[in-house]
Parts: structure tokens; C-alpha cells; sequence
């Protein structure tokens, strides 16, 4: 075991990937000389040259696009988008090419390819640079959409993520880049796609969560029991394919539900995680179900009004104490 930062785990899951299959390579705007936006990539270019680490032009549709075709023609991309804002002048390429591809070619051919790019907000870069549309990505089936909340996870599902035979869309959250954690070292050390986990157990409320909102969840967990209330927290680390088993078997034991997500509460992660276990569970509920979320503005660029904006631990306590009908 390592103890290293999410941006070690990320650069070590990379740099081993890379080395195991010269198939890999990584492209996208300054991923080369710069090192990357939040340096996963710096020394990438000495070590493995210009073939492999590609600099692009400021153009994610043709970034997206061009790795959509070195995926079918027998690559493994793994294409950085600067941020998940970003994805949106990639919109088609993702949704209506690397997501169908492989349906619509009745299984002819394979797009397997990595979307690495950085959402959520709290760094004052505004509206539109400070976004959680993970919701979106998660909405087109043949995309799978993961969004880790440990370094641990992060360099796990990233190697899965390369390895797997669909398009992938790794989400990394802009705050989490120095969050240290224990990470295998072993190069065979894979976190499945698609299952989610149980990072606290508990027996009075389960409390549902991913990414930063994860770190938020456990903090608020902590709080909560020096209060006397156990919450289990389930971070669900991949949005599509979505695994409610662990979050209907814990509602079950709590019938208790409280969902934190940072995006929108509209139509969010949320949203559909609560509707899913009203459809297994509710007989188990003995309280409405709780949605923590992001203010629906877009966000401010002060500090003291993005903080506002974003759901903190006291969000989170206040809404586990709602549905323990505690004031």
C-alpha cells in the first residue's frame, strides 16, 4: 500500500496501463508539454514521446471524435477533456457515436476508448466552468460513467476503465486532486465497473452518495455519531451502470434514505436513486426519501456565495435528522 494523493493514483493507473498495452495512449489539450491542467500528466511526454502523448488543438469534438476512430480502428484512447464543460462542444460525439456505436453496428465493432474529464465546482471559476452535469452523461445508454470518491477507487476504476471494451467517462472532481488515501500498489489492482460500495456501516439511516460529496457524507457520518446515530454510507461509484443493491439491502436494515449528490436536485443522480428504491423498497421506508443537492442557480464565482451554493456536512446532518424526525 501507497499512501499518495488522487492525482498519484490517477498518473500511476495511467503510466501502468500504459506500460502493460502500447495500444494506450493518452490525447487532449496540453496533456503533453504541460503536463495536463491538474498535472496527471506531467513527465508523460518524456517517458513515453509524442506518439503516445498526443498535445491537441482546442477542440474537443475533434478530440472525442479522432479517439472514437483510433478506438474502432484498434486503439485504447484515453482522451482528456480540460473539464466536463467542456464535453458539451463534444456532445454528439459522445452520445451519438462513441455511446452507439457498437448497438448500431450489431456488435461489429467495439469504441473501447476513456472520456478523462474534471466537474463539480469550489475553485471560483464560475458558472459555467464549475458544473456537475454527471446526470446527463449517465441519461445514454452504451455510455458507462464513473466518478470515484478515493484515490483508491480512482486508480482502480481507471484501469478497469481502459481495459473494458465500451466507451468510458471518467469523471474527477476538481477539489478532490490532494485527497490522500491508501492505494494497492499492485499493477493487477482493478475496481470493478458498475458495483457500488459500502465505505461506513450503520443501522439508522443510510446515506447515499459519490465523489466529493462521498468525503462530504463521511464527514457528516462522523459528526452524526458523536451524536449517538450510525449512518452507512454507499458511495456508488459508477452512475451508469447503476448498482442499487447495496443501497436497497442498507435501506432495508435502516429504512432511512438521505441521497447527497452535487449537482442539481432536478432530474439528478438523486432523483433516480430515490425513485429506484421506492420501486424495490418502499415498504422499508418509515420516512420520505431526502435529496441534499446544489442550489438551483448557477453557480456564483464569490466564495462566501459558491460555498452557499453547495451542499455542505450541515446539509447533510440537517437532512438525516428530517428523516429521523429529530429537530
Amino acid at each position: 500500500m501507497a499512501y499518495i494523493t488522487m492525482r498519484e493514483a490517477i498518473s500511476q493507473a495511467l503510466r501502468e496501463e500504459m506500460y502493460r498495452d502500447e495500444r494506450v495512449f493518452i490525447m487532449g489539450e496540453e496533456v503533453g508539454v504541460w503536463g495536463g491542467t491538474y498535472a496527471v500528466t506531467r513527465g508523460f511526454l518524456d517517458e513515453f514521446g509524442e506518439k503516445r502523448v498526443r498535445d491537441t488543438p482546442i477542440a474537443e469534438g475533434v478530440i472525442v471524435g479522432a479517439a472514437i476512430g483510433a478506438a474502432i480502428a484498434g486503439l485504447r484512447p484515453v482522451a482528456e477533456l480540460m473539464t466536463i464543460n467542456f464535453a458539451f462542444l463534444a456532445m454528439d460525439q459522445i452520445v451519438n457515436h462513441a455511446a452507439k456505436l457498437h448497438y448500431m453496428f450489431n456488435g461489429q465493432i467495439r469504441c473501447p476508448m476513456v472520456i478523462r474529464t474534471v466537474g463539480g465546482g469550489g475553485r471560483q471559476l464560475a458558472a459555467t466552468h464549475s458544473q456537475s452535469p454527471d446526470a446527463v452523461f449517465a441519461h445514454f445508454p452504451g455510455l458507462k460513467v464513473v466518478a470515484p470518491g478515493t484515490p483508491a477507487d480512482a486508480k482502480g476504476l481507471l484501469k478497469s476503465a481502459i481495459r473494458d471494451e465500451d466507451p468510458v467517462f471518467f469523471i474527477e472532481h476538481a477539489t478532490l486532486y490532494q485527497l490522500r488515501g491508501e492505494v494497492p500498489e499492485d499493477e493487477e489492482y482493478l475496481v470493478p465497473i458498475g458495483v457500488s460500495d459500502v465505505k461506513r456501516e450503520g443501522k439508522d439511516v443510510t446515506i447515499v452518495s459519490y465523489s466529493k460529496m462521498l468525503q462530504t457524507s463521511l464527514q457528516a457520518a462522523e459528526q452524526l455519531s458523536k451524536e449517538g446515530i450510525e449512518a452507512e454510507v454507499i458511495d456508488l461509484r459508477t452512475l451508469r451502470p447503476l448498482d442499487m443493491l447495496p443501497v436497497v439491502q442498507s435501506v432495508q436494515k435502516t429504512n432511512r434514505l438521505v441521497v447527497v449528490e452535487e449537482g442539481w436536485r432536478s432530474y439528478g443522480v438523486g432523483a433516480e436513486v430515490a425513485a429506484r428504491v421506492m420501486e424495490r423498497a418502499f415498504d422499508y421506508l418509515d420516512a420520505p426519501v431526502r435529496r441534499v443537492a446544489q442550489l438551483e442557480v448557477p453557480l456564483p464565482y464569490n466564495r462566501r456565495l459558491e460555498q452557499m451554493a453547495l451542499p455542505q456536512v450541515e446539509d447533510v446532518v440537517r437532512a438525516v435528522y428530517e428523516v429521523l424526525y429529530r429537530k
